[in-house]
């Protein structure tokens, strides 16, 4: 029996769909090459939009699945490569259908919000117990505030603020719900139950991007961003999307935590974003008896971080706060009542309201945007 053609083995490929985009793989570019040797061993180079697919299996079976049905096909190997950003930058355009991308207020030079990407090195460092409470400070000092609950896998932000609405559809827009006067937008808003958000970069993108841009924010102070952990997708699409939003990096006073939110502070340099300060989370244990402080995780984490982000980005990071344990602000999380709120004057919501205090105390204004403005040359005077 003759070998297939890579013709025939490419129109098979026609019925193998992307797992979660739903549309074959061979429109969406993900063929990277087809080679058939005269013995029927058959090459299949796909791509995938991201390093580390958990889609990748799923990929690998159904591509060799489809293209061992194929009359002379002796063997299948599937070998894996990485989309460039150039690649997926194509998928995005044709997913869109060519049409341009949605325009994003806070990205205007004319926006006046200031945009505080809450990032952390790791998970468990309290990053959105941070965001919320910072958040509802924020509001109650009168501010107009929104909440970008960016943390696609592990989203909570809903929860701890206590939204109970959902997002209203008018015409091409999404009306965020909101809680304690903070407008708040969240994948968790449009998931059945608890089911597992599993996607990929280009999906991930796309969320956030209808998160800034199908969304009616308003005219906000302040949007805060509750970033997942690490560096991945959406630390880079906010980047690109938002490229004025500043970082406040959480951390906790251990060490090893401190490590890894310096990488997490890092992306900033090779982004070009600033960096508006540290904020040291669960510094210290108040005895509720006799008042004295223990340091559960150590000390210094928040400190070491500002001193090796100034350094790297050769301008000053502060140290905005020192955050305490209390009980009262994981049970304000889950009861959806933040603790700036519900206990305003217990040491940890006295430590997030001075740094909201602050963020707020900075304003809103033109500082550090480009204007979009051209030097015009001095017309010169006739002589005589």
């Amino acid at each position: 029996m003759t070998s297939p053609t890579v013709q025939q083995v490419t129109q098979a490929l026609d019925g193998v769909q992307d797992p979660e985009i739903h549309r074959p793989i061979t429109e969406l570019g993900m063929v990277k090459n087809v080679a058939v040797a005269a013995d029927g061993a058959v090459l299949v180079e796909v791509y995938l939009t991201v390093a580390g697919c958990p889609m990748r299996d799923t990929i690998t079976r159904e591509v060799t699945a489809a293209v061992r049905k194929l009359p002379g096909v002796a063997s299948v190997r599937v070998e894996l490569d990485v989309m460039s950003e150039e690649q997926r930058k194509a998928l995005q355009t044709s997913l869109r259908g060519g049409r341009p991308e949605p325009v994003i207020p806070f990205a205007q030079p004319s926006s006046l919000t200031r945009v505080y990407a809450v990032a952390s090195g790791k998970g468990g460092v309290g990053k959105s117990s941070v965001t919320v409470n910072l958040a509802a400070a924020l509001a109650a000092a009168g501010q107009k505030v929104g909440v970008a609950d960016a943390d696609i896998y592990g989203h909570s932000v809903p929860r701890m603020l206590g939204v109970t609405g959902r997002p209203t559809p008018v015409e091409n827009m999404i009306m965020p719900p909101s809680a304690h006067g903070v407008k708040v937008i969240s994948i968790g808003m449009f998931t059945k139950g608890n089911t597992p958000v599993v996607w990929r970069g280009p999906m991930l993108h796309r969320a956030l991007q209808q998160f800034l841009a199908d969304v009616y924010w308003g005219d906000l102070d302040v949007l805060l961003l509750d970033l997942p952990p690490g560096t991945g997708d959406v630390a880079i699409s906010v980047a690109q999307m938002l490229p004025t939003a500043e970082l406040l990096v959480v951390t906790t006073p251990q060490l090893a935590a401190a490590e890894v939110a310096e990488r997490a502070g890092a992306i900033a340099q090779q982004t070009r974003q600033r960096i508006a300060g540290v904020i040291e989370n669960m510094s210290y244990l108040v005895c509720p008896h006799c008042g004295e402080q223990t340091e559960v995780f150590g000390s210094g984490g928040g400190a070491t971080v500002a001193e090796a982000l100034s350094r790297l980005t050769g301008a000053p990071v502060p140290l905005m706060g020192q955050v305490p344990i209390d009980v009262r602000l994981r049970e304000g999380g889950d009861a959806g009542m933040p603790l700036v709120l519900s206990d305003p004057d217990t040491p940890a919501a006295l430590a997030l309201r001075k740094i909201a205090d602050e963020i707020g105390a900075r304003g809103r204004g033109l500082a550090g945007r480009s204007l979009g403005l051209t030097p015009v040359a001095p017309r010169q005077r006739p002589a005589g």
